[in-house]
């Protein structure tokens, strides 16, 4: 009796558990002095938040324990499946980094939410249980979260609510498999459907940096053939090789019988987009929340390519970013396991299926993969200047009267404009204009125009001029009148400067009012101009200076220059150097994102920053 009693009673921890949870609280505020929290008040706070949030819940807990007299411990147990995650994780992002510097940028916030993680699934669990596994567990959910999916600072608080959501789904939502608890989702996976749906029923999109991860996926020259070699790894240690290989197989099948059918693209400028293939390797082959059988792995890959084609379809048709395509099917995908187990236990049951060494069925599995890739990277199916990407496939198709290569060929023009592509705003805003292969639309034409003319382009400058001279901009005031911030905005600029229109400075300004009121960041920085030069309305600096600080927060670059300056008239200088930095780093994060989309002219932009920044002390 004596010994059963000592091997029940937990033994006592060196450092108190309560003390831990404490202690990385107090590592989570500390993050609040990060020069990137430092330069925007918003994730500062968004940290602070989260570090509060969770002594709040420590305060709770410790009530708790010590009204009941449980006893907390934890043990040290880490799972080769979380280690060799993490591993695998690491060597992406290292890699991937290199070719879009971002990601380095975004490290010390990630650490930052491994943090938060560990402390809140500590919490969660002793609110529950006694017993902690200490482990790798909260690395996976983290980097696999923020391989698809970032807020940005002003949204930060976004991040930690969304790393909560998996903590709390893997607790509490579960049920009993192969005759135990286990959680129902893959963490990182139910985490990111939710805020995908919120993000597309909103329209918010905009918030995140989604795309444009899902874009510089495609950067890295290698990136298909380590992500399949990283692949070889799991898949030799975790037995899921099926679910990879039939997911590849449905997306290569369909591709050959779209691309066969219709003589187009499916996927614009790629066969299997890199953060798919990515998606078919890490985040659909958790072993606790994918099928145990052969068949049911089969039929749950394959679901995966199936659905991610079919989604890519749906978004595009309601006009949503299609990236979300592989970050919606999975949830669904976890919720049928278990159907898939059990037809896979009555198929061996009715046919009599001989019963392989799973290890050695893994391993023959293994071999058809790489036989499958071997095919598609020698055929140039993975890899190679892909036809799609270059605009003038889709205009010839266009041209052509193909099924969609039109709607496909706008949409490319309008992604590489607002990513730094003048010439692709100037081809875009003439054929808008005049009627070439689509048809006509004032509104995308003069902003296409404008935003050529933004990026230097003199003879953008002209054509919108000519065609705003022949309106009177009546087609960017019709926008305007209906909501559209940046039609108000544009036709503001015309007027302030009296280019196309007659000089008019309370048009100017009670255009730029409109706009700013309808969330165009770039309307605040007008009307913050109109405040500093008394241009249709009292000269004010100190609500110029409101606006710009406003502005500055939606990522206009120069109104936080002009903030600086400001700040620096009025002997600010800690803020106005702030407010230089942050100028500093949106112009360098507009960069990145335009060498995401590897567009011409980024080079030039680069090299341009350091002389504009040369006095942020960065």
């Amino acid at each position: 009796m004596g010994t059963l009693a000592n091997q029940e009673r937990p033994t006592k921890n060196r450092i108190p558990p309560l003390q831990i949870v404490f202690a990385l609280d107090l590592l989570l505020a500390c993050f609040v002095f990060l020069p990137i929290s430092m330069n925007h008040p918003r994730l500062a706070w968004s940290i602070a938040s989260a570090a509060v949030g969770l002594l709040v819940a420590l305060f709770l807990l410790r009530r708790q324990v010590a009204r009941t007299g449980r006893v907390l411990f934890y043990e040290f147990a880490p799972k080769p499946v979380h280690y060799v995650q993490l591993t695998m994780h690491s060597c992406i992002y290292a890699y991937w980094g290199w070719y879009w510097r971002e990601v380095y940028h975004q490290i010390p916030l990630i650490i930052c939410q491994i943090v938060f993680a560990y402390a809140l699934d500590m919490i969660v669990c002793w609110f529950r249980r006694d017993k902690w596994i200490l482990g790798f567990g909260p690395f996976p959910i983290v980097l696999s979260t923020n391989l698809f999916l970032w807020f940005k600072p002003d949204w930060y608080f976004l991040q930690f609510v969304m790393l909560a959501t998996g903590v709390l789904c893997k607790e509490f939502i579960t049920w009993k498999k192969d005759g135990r608890r286990a959680h129902i989702f893959n963490p990182s996976a139910i985490a990111l459907f939710i805020f995908s749906v919120g993000l597309i029923v909103t329209h918010s999109t905009h918030i995140s940096w989604g795309e444009e991860i899902a874009v510089s996926f495609d950067r890295p020259p290698h990136i298909y053939m380590e992500i399949f070699l990283l692949g070889l790894v799991v898949q030799a240690l975790f037995s899921v090789t099926l679910v990879t290989l039939s997911a590849a197989a449905s997306l290569y099948v369909l591709n050959l019988v779209y691309t066969g059918h219709t003589g187009l693209y499916y996927f614009v400028d790629t066969n299997i987009p890199a953060a798919v293939f990515l998606g078919l390797h890490l985040l659909v082959t958790d072993p606790a929340t994918s099928p145990k059988k052969n068949f049911g792995k089969i039929v749950f890959g394959a679901g995966y390519g199936v659905l991610v084609f079919g989604l890519y379809w749906f978004l595009g048709l309601f006009g949503a970013p299609t990236f979300y395509d592989k970050l919606l099917c999975v949830p669904p995908l976890n919720l049928t396991v278990r159907a898939l187990d059990r037809a896979s236990a009555k198929l061996e049951e009715w046919f009599r299926m001989p019963v392989w060494n799973p290890k050695l069925a893994n391993y023959a599995f293994m071999a058809v993969w790489i036989g499958l890739f071997a095919v598609m990277w020698s055929t140039g199916f993975l890899r190679g200047q892909h036809p799609g990407a270059d605009e003038a496939f889709w205009r010839k198709a266009c041209s052509e009267g193909r099924e969609s290569a039109c709607g496909t060929w706008v949409r490319l023009m309008n992604i590489r404009c607002y990513h730094g592509s003048g010439t692709s705003c100037l081809v875009l805003g003439v054929a808008s204009n005049e009627n070439q292969l689509i048809p006509r639309d004032q509104v995308q034409a003069g902003k296409s125009l404008a935003h050529a003319c933004e990026l230097g382009l003199s003879s953008g400058c002209a054509r919108l001029l000519k065609l705003v001279d022949e309106t009177k901009g009546s087609f960017f005031q019709s926008a305007c009148d209906a909501g559209d911030g940046e039609s108000c905005f544009l036709l503001g600029s015309l007027y302030y400067a009296g280019r196309g229109v007659p000089k008019d400075g309370s048009r100017a300004f009670a255009l730029f009012e409109r706009s700013c009121s309808s969330g165009w960041p770039r309307g605040c920085s007008g009307l913050g101009e109109c405040y500093r030069a008394g241009v249709g309305t009292a000269e004010d600096n100190a609500r110029a200076l409101e606006l710009f600080d406003q502005a500055c927060r939606g990522d206009v670059a120069s109104s936080c220059f002009s903030a600086s300056a400001m700040y620096r008239d009025f002997d600010k200088e800690a803020i106005a150097r702030k407010r230089l930095r942050q100028g500093c780093q949106i112009s360098a994060g507009f960069v990145e994102s335009s060498a995401a989309y590897a567009q011409p002219g980024t080079a030039a932009k680069a090299a341009s920053l350091p002389a504009v920044c040369s006095g942020a002390d960065r």
